[in-house]
């Protein structure tokens, strides 16, 4: 591409869009007709302009004028409680039941690495000295040990906060940094999986493994299907730099992307659910069944959201990403 030629051609359609945009909205039907196809003449040329000829401050100046074209031609819209209310009844619900091909296999591959590794360390003495000295074994493991007051050594709100503050940051690596392939995320699912497994065999080795699962499933239920969900987008992200499929790797990175990024926010509404249990009922004086009870029912709830609300949302073509007016456009490949 010649840029001077194509300057030349063009220039004076930049230089009418700019003159229509100054005059506001005293602007005729014909002259608005004119705006808009300048505005799509102009968005052609500054795709363009950034695959043939990138010269930075011809790029600049169309993408400002192409901005302020657009908020003219499709006008600005302030978010509000309806966003939000579409948001938690649609758009999230959709998300999480459109990655569940990805999340479901990551929950089940990641509860039997913690089975694995809690077998693993009750049935093999040598293990569990290698992690621990015998006296602090025991100190962990006896009732009204470490295992047990971890739940109610600080006081409800501000370990609810922590545990909510914690297990949101996990989340957000997994869905943020997904797109580096997938290798963060199944770093910190090991982790999790790790501490968890850990817990599952030094309790069992004491006998005391009941005791153990009554204080993790009340809360841990809903905890740890928010950090497969983050976990199972993050490695759908991570995917899609693999393998983009119909849609150009920009595209459907910048549409993941996004649905992720939405995805963190109702993953934290869901996790401060969680840490509420984790912080109040967990360390209860309730019996082990009505706390148990209280952890299913959270799940059961969750999983009946995503399977109703998400499912029907799909169905009508939500994806989890913005509304389309929100959306940047779309550059035409051809003039």
């Amino acid at each position: 591409m010649d840029l001077d030629i194509f300057v030349s051609a063009h220039s004076g359609e930049w230089e009418r869009l700019e003159t229509l945009l100054r005059r506001g909205r005293r602007l005729t039907g014909e002259e608005a007709d004119e705006l808009v196809r300048l505005y799509q003449r102009t968005t052609t040329h500054l795709s363009l302009l950034q695959s043939g000829a990138p010269d930075p401050a011809l790029v600049g100046r169309l993408t400002h004028l192409v901005a302020r074209a657009r908020s003219v031609v499709a006008g600005t819209r302030a978010a509000g409680w309806r966003d939000a209310a579409r948001f938690f009844t649609a758009g999230f619900p959709a998300a999480v039941y459109r990655s569940r091909r990805w999340w479901i296999p990551t929950a089940l591959l990641s509860i039997a690495v913690a089975a694995l590794v809690g077998w693993w360390i009750a049935a093999h003495p040598e293990v569990r000295a290698a992690i621990a000295a015998p006296a602090e074994l025991r100190e962990m493991t006896r009732p009204g040990g470490q295992y047990e007051t971890y739940y109610s050594s600080h006081p409800a709100a501000s370990f609810a906060a922590q545990v909510w503050t914690n297990n949101a940051q996990a989340a957000a690596v997994c869905l943020v940094l997904g797109v580096f392939l997938g290798v963060p995320v199944l770093w910190v699912l090991l982790l999790n999986m790790l501490n968890l497994g850990v817990g599952i065999g030094l309790m069992a080795s004491a006998g005391r493994l009941d005791v153990f699962l009554g204080l993790v499933i009340p809360h841990g239920l809903l905890e740890l299907t928010a950090v497969f969900v983050a976990a199972g987008t993050g490695l759908r992200l991570g995917w899609t730099v693999v393998d983009p499929g119909p849609r150009t790797r920009r595209a459907a990175l910048a549409e993941e992307g996004r649905s992720a990024l939405g995805m963190a926010v109702g993953l934290a509404a869901v996790l401060f659910v969680s840490g509420l249990i984790e912080g109040f009922v967990t360390p209860s004086g309730l019996p082990t069944w009505a706390r148990i009870s209280i952890g299913v029912l959270a799940e059961l709830l969750f999983l009946a959201y995503v399977w109703t609300a998400g499912g029907r949302a799909a169905a009508r073509g939500e994806t989890g990403d913005v509304e389309a007016a929100d959306r940047g456009d779309q550059l035409p490949g051809v003039a």
